[in-house]
């Protein structure tokens, strides 16, 4: 049976990436992308795999252990996949002179493996702002 999970229970977990975090870096992003057209097929990437990501996440709080483990793999390569494109478009921007401050600011899951878990957030936030303004 599924939980009616609200946002406040969210924020009681460790290293989180509060709606307003998401949304300061979501505009750095944005800034840095500006007009560029291959920064702009980087981000695509980005959100196409946010939204795989995010359909596999939504979903894990509703299905059963036995789902979970038939997922698992999938979820687990989806979020490999979602971190990848994040340093994707950081190198690129980078590359073009733009700080790509953001990046830092998600962290790295090499530095602390919670990192990893704010990329997935970030990937889920990306989603959800382009699932909203898709009306």
């Amino acid at each position: 049976m599924a939980a009616v999970y609200q946002y406040e229970d969210y924020l009681k977990n460790d290293k989180i990436l509060s709606f307003e975090e998401a949304m300061e870096i979501q505009k750095k992003m944005a800034e840095e992308i500006g007009m560029d057209e291959d920064a702009m097929d980087l981000y695509s990437e980005l959100i196409e795999t946010s939204i795989q990501y995010i359909q596999i996440r939504a979903k894990w709080s509703i299905l059963s252990k036995t789902e979970r483990g038939d997922l698992d793999q999938t979820r687990a390569l989806t979020h490999n996949s979602l971190i990848v494109k994040f340093n994707q478009l950081a190198r690129y921007l980078k590359k073009q002179g733009k700080e790509a401050a953001w990046r830092d600011q998600l962290g790295y899951k090499e530095d602390d493996k919670m990192n990893r878990k704010r990329i997935g957030d970030m990937g889920c936030f990306l989603a959800f702002v382009h699932g909203v303004n898709a009306r």
